[in-house]
This record gives C-alpha cells, sequence and structure tokens, in this order.
C-alpha cells in the first residue's frame, strides 16, 4: 500500500488516538503527548514518541500498540521511533486529558513552568494539591510515589478520600 498517498497524516493522528496508555487507562498517548510526530520518510510512515521519563516502564508496551494498532488499519511500511531529544512535561498533555484525569479520581498537574502556578502555594513545606473528588484544599501529602513514579498519592481531610496526584514534570 502506498501509505503516503492514501492515508492522511489526520488519520494517522486519529487512529493513534485509539492507542490508550497502559498505566492511565482512561488517556491516549496522543492527548498525554507521547505521540510527539508523524512524518512521512519516502513511502515509510514514522511515528515519533517521547517516553514521560527515561526509564517508563509502558514505553516498550506502548510502542507494541502503536504497532498493532498501524497493522490493524493496513500500514505495514512504518517505524516506531522513541525520541529522547527532548524530555517529556506535562505541559504537553491537553487540557481535556486533564480533566479527563480529574473526572477518574487523579488530580491532573497545572503548568510546570508557570512562575504563579497554584500548586506552588505551600503548606508547610508541602505543595498544595486540590482533590479532585471534593476540590478541597485542605489536602495531606501520604507518599511521594503512586502507583506509578509519576504520580504522588495524597489524602484529602475534607472527603476523606485518598488520590493520587499526576506530578508536574
Amino acid at each position: 500500500m502506498n501509505t503516503k498517498q492514501t492515508i492522511s497524516k489526520s488519520k494517522i493522528w486519529s487512529w493513534l488516538e485509539e492507542v490508550i496508555d497502559p498505566e492511565i487507562p482512561v488517556l491516549n498517548v496522543v492527548e498525554m503527548g507521547i505521540v510527539r510526530g508523524v512524518e512521512f520518510e519516502g513511502e515509510s510512515l514514522i511515528v515519533k514518541i517521547t517516553p514521560t521519563y527515561s526509564g517508563c516502564p509502558a514505553i516498550n508496551a506502548i510502542e507494541m500498540e502503536i504497532h498493532k494498532k498501524l497493522k490493524e488499519k493496513g500500514i505495514e511500511n512504518f517505524r516506531v521511533v522513541t525520541d529522547y531529544k527532548e524530555s517529556w512535561t506535562t505541559d504537553w498533555m491537553t487540557d481535556h486529558a486533564k480533566k479527563k484525569l480529574k473526572d477518574y479520581g487523579i488530580a491532573p498537574p497545572d503548568k510546570s513552568l508557570k512562575s504563579d502556578d497554584f500548586l506552588a502555594n505551600l503548606k508547610g513545606s508541602q505543595k498544595i494539591v486540590p482533590c479532585p473528588w471534593c476540590d478541597s484544599m485542605d489536602t495531606e501529602l501520604e507518599s511521594e510515589f503512586g502507583s506509578t513514579a509519576c504520580k504522588s498519592q495524597y489524602y484529602c481531610n475534607n472527603c476523606d478520600q485518598p488520590f493520587e496526584h499526576f506530578k508536574c514534570i
């Protein structure tokens, strides 16, 4: 199949939106900002991905799911390239992804580079992270690490619920 002439980049992007992040099943790899580019090199499709951090255990699973999805859609001539030139940042997550995280019960990150970041308001020596369930600011850090290294574990004193916070990276 002549991939470049038959399939548009926008169609490929839409197919990649069907690939779910294996560690956060409410998000796909495009809205996470993991897929960084879709290009054609001659007749070959190149999909560039960046892991959320260099030791991310999910990157191999993500690459395999992208392979599976593209083959399922009839694409045979492609490569998935893991690109470490730029460090992934939570700023690459879409606003829609952050809303989906909150709705799922994970406190989303705010913009990591913003100097007036509301998460920089300190409570003692810890960041104040609003509860995704009740929006209370009366929360406490329980552990720097949650179910994955990119999340921390918090507890809400208002609604008595534990929750994870996706760290600003």
